[in-house]
């Protein structure tokens, strides 16, 4: 719950730090120059001086900010599975349109008051105003914008869309990262039992499941392979509060309150296995189609190698002995050493450790 909260309040500051400048560029762009302007002649006594229209970005933009962060937040959280994509749009441009309506129609009341004068005449007034219009127009595109860039951060990583931008991963680049490789256990058996149908409804579950916890432990998504996910971390990251392994427990623990659901649609519970492996690999941007990110290196292949000896040892989870030194988990975990393992296609044997709660 506390992580929870510690993200909403980071959304919110990035919310509000958007729309203030947002709303900041809307008033340059319409204000700047305009008292210069030949043709244009406005009274002396409606000029506005500037920390006059700072106050009105303010007073307009931190309360939009805030609310649109509530809106997002609460629509992405619990109502993103259960309504089409179409609905989500149209309900949250509706509840943007009802609170844009509001702030502007203070904003004018409190300038006609600070102008004395009467900006309005009749209640309705913005159905055909043009300003408003022009500003809704500004708010639609903005918002847009706003929406993209949340897009790119959660497709790339959290700082990595800005990282590409800027060109950093043109040239590969040597990073330091955890990996974690999350299986879906007998996942052959549930197929068939399942059907294909029903075995991609349960994958999707299970999906949205690890979603409602990534976060809160500053994990990124790399890929998604069948039933496969393959999660990452930068290096310090994962080490911090013990998120590389928190994770796993996190999303078990997700799945086992959501047995019920398990149980009534699927008839089953899904069980998932996971290898968990840091260190030093190179990162780079490829394809020119398509672009992503792609990791190459030893450390990758590692982590896929450490979860395929799940089942051979029986075990949900399995780390390298050098990343569970480096993370030393409390004493709620009980850790086993597997034994020194020479994995396919390594020279030099991974000592591994088996990792449950008591």
């Amino acid at each position: 719950m506390k992580r929870t909260f510690q993200q909403y309040l980071l959304f919110t500051f990035r919310s509000i730090l958007f729309w203030v400048l947002a709303f900041a560029f809307m008033i340059i762009i319409r204000y700047f120059g305009i008292y210069e302007e030949k043709g244009v002649s406005i009274l002396p006594k409606y000029e506005l001086p500037i920390q006059d229209l700072l106050l009105y970005v303010g007073m307009s933009s931190i309360p939009f900010g805030i609310f649109y962060a509530a809106i997002e937040f609460l629509f992405d959280r619990f109502l993103a599975k259960r309504i089409s994509l179409g609905v989500i749009i149209f309900t949250k441009t509706f509840l943007y349109l009802v609170m844009l309506i509001f702030l502007v129609s203070y904003v004018v009341e409190y300038t006609g008051y600070m102008l004395d004068v009467s900006l309005t005449e009749e209640r309705g007034w913005w159905r055909t105003n043009k300003t408003f219009w022009s500003i809704m127009i500004f708010f639609v595109i903005a918002s847009l914008v706003f929406s993209f860039i949340r897009i790119a951060n959660e497709k790339f990583g959290r700082g990595v869309f800005l990282k590409m931008l800027l060109g950093k991963y043109r040239k590969p680049k040597e990073e330091k990262r955890i990996f974690m490789f999350l299986d879906l256990k007998s996942s052959t058996t549930i197929a068939e039992n399942l059907g294909h149908y029903k075995y991609s409804q349960m994958i999707q579950d299970c999906f949205y499941d690890l979603n409602t916890v990534v976060r809160k432990f500053d994990a990124e998504i790399y890929q998604y392979v069948g039933d496969e996910a393959v999660l990452s971390w930068e290096y310090k990251r994962g080490l911090k509060q013990n998120n590389a392994l928190e994770l796993y427990f996190a999303f078990i623990d997700r799945i086992h309150h959501r047995s019920e659901y398990y149980q009534e649609k699927y008839n089953l519970l899904p069980e998932f296995k996971a290898g968990i492996h840091g260190g030093t690999l190179m990162v780079t941007e490829v394809g020119s189609i398509k672009k992503e990110i792609a990791y190459h290196g030893d450390v990758i292949n590692t982590t896929a190698r450490i979860q395929s000896q799940c089942n051979a040892y029986n075990a949900n989870v399995l780390i390298s002995e050098s990343l569970l030194n480096e993370l030393q988990p409390p004493k709620k975990y009980v850790t086993k050493n597997i034994d020194d393992l020479l994995l396919k296609g390594k020279v030099k044997s991974v000592n591994i450790y088996s990792v449950s709660l008591l």
